[in-house]
């Protein structure tokens, strides 16, 4: 792995996604993707008994469906790399309790899926994994109840606010050919321009992805016309407009290469204000409509830039600011056998 620029990280062996696994609810099986997502729930629950144990089955399913289809046990995997959004990260820890995988538990709020593919590819380019897995998770249920009110509670909620995800997306990772390669990335600063609202994380988070996304093309010397796509995580509604402003002010022009998982992961009428947010928000879509678009020769060169808040109950009660993070993936078609 060489250091390119400030913040990017160019991998010099040839990395690839061997295989990637997608679970959902039921709204986002009701969405404009769910018939790409490999296993959907027709409740919330998933059959569990609470909404921690259901999201604790949605990571458990997206990891068994990339397994699956590598053709993978679990002992063939070096190295586990997860998070969510729950206090310390119970989904991710619990699921590797029974696993018994080597694990290092991540945490990036919503920006946890590239952050894992980040680490996991660096890891891979040094030598120090020959295969890894990648995870992240989010229930809507579970982060109401945390972040902000139980869904029982009932509140009216603004405009502003995001419909956390309920799924999970996972990968395998190697120097395996396939049909897509992870070909470089860039670690994102924390940016806070003051926003207190929980209930506007696009406003909160549009900067970190600005931030990441000029400096990722001011590393590698590239503009937006070497991407088919820049695919940003859950800026939805509002941050999406935000973010193509702020990089306008530095002269990049986004315009048709931009899009927002958290507005392709629902249709308006699904009844998700903003739109679709959390961490399978961009690990759900990339995983799969976008890997099935690329695989289809739709896209050539995409960087997703997932993005999140990290925010806790407790800093937002004592009236603190949200600081924010995006991290960014560059996925190529490689062309390979899958």
């Amino acid at each position: 792995m060489k250091l390119t620029g400030k913040q990017s990280w160019v991998f010099e062996h040839k990395l690839y996604v061997n295989a990637e696994g997608t679970a959902a609810g039921p709204k986002e099986k009701e969405g404009p993707i769910g018939h790409l997502i490999d296993k959907t729930y027709d409740e919330m629950h998933c059959y569990q008994k609470n909404w921690e144990m259901a999201e604790r089955q949605l990571m458990d399913d997206a990891i068994s469906m990339a397994l699956s289809k590598a053709n993978l046990q679990k002992s063939d995997i070096d190295l586990l790399l997860a998070g969510d959004l729950l206090n310390q990260n119970v989904t991710a820890n619990y699921v590797a309790r029974e696993l018994k995988i080597p694990f290092l538990c991540l945490f990036g709020a919503c920006s946890t899926s590239m952050e894992s593919v980040a680490i996991a590819s660096a890891l891979i380019d040094g030598g120090f994994a020959n295969r890894a897995l990648a995870a992240t998770s989010s229930h809507n249920a579970t982060a109401e109840r945390q972040f902000r009110n139980p869904t029982e509670y009932g509140g009216q909620k603004p405009d502003t606010a995001t419909s956390t995800v309920t799924g999970s997306g996972a990968v395998v990772i190697s120097q395996e050919p396939s049909q897509i390669q992870i070909t470089s990335a860039t670690v994102g600063r924390v940016m806070d321009l003051g926003i207190t609202d929980p209930f506007d994380m696009g406003s909160a988070m549009a900067p970190a992805a600005a931030d990441t996304i000029k400096q990722h093309l001011e590393d590698l010397g590239r503009t937006v016309d070497d991407y088919d796509l820049i695919l940003t995580g859950d800026l939805s509604g509002i941050g999406s407009p935000i973010l193509k402003d702020l990089l306008k002010e530095d002269g990049i022009q986004l315009g048709r290469k931009h899009d927002d998982c958290g507005l392709i992961i629902y249709t308006p009428d699904q009844n998700v204000f903003a739109g679709g947010s959390g961490c399978a928000c961009s690990a759900v879509v990339t995983f799969s409509h976008i890997f099935q678009e690329m695989k289809a020769g739709n896209l050539q060169r995409v960087l997703v830039v997932a993005t999140g808040a990290l925010l806790s109950p407790m800093m937002v009660q004592q009236k603190e600011t949200i600081p924010t993070i995006a991290h960014g993936v560059v996925f190529e078609r490689a062309g390979g056998e899958s």
